[in-house]
């Protein structure tokens, strides 16, 4: 079986680039060297700069392990926490399914 490349459109990159960069600022606050990180979170020091590059084709697993190793792990759960849209799709059909009865 082969393994599909991701298409990952450049405005989205550009946030990848930027998580990447916020991983990087909260290692070198914590005054940590790469092979500090690379070593804690058991990853290469050349995937911990993809890493902090925001490379899309590393997994998603090396992504959580560095952010273990700096002790950001809880900030997994902001991911989608915040779900605007899904909350506003929600109602819409709540106010359509309901007819406006109540």
């Amino acid at each position: 079986m082969r393994k599909r490349k991701q298409i990952i459109l450049p405005k989205h990159r550009q946030l990848l680039g930027q998580m990447g960069e916020q991983i990087k600022l909260a290692r070198r606050r914590r005054k940590l060297t790469t092979a500090q990180v690379s070593e804690r979170a058991d990853i290469a020091r050349s995937t911990l700069y993809l890493i902090e590059k925001g490379d899309p084709s590393v997994a998603f697993g090396a992504y959580f392990n560095v952010l273990r190793a700096l002790g950001l792990q809880n900030d997994i759960l902001n991911l989608a926490a915040d779900d605007e849209l899904g909350r506003k799709l929600q109602d819409l059909r709540l106010l359509t399914s309901s007819g406006g009865t109540e």
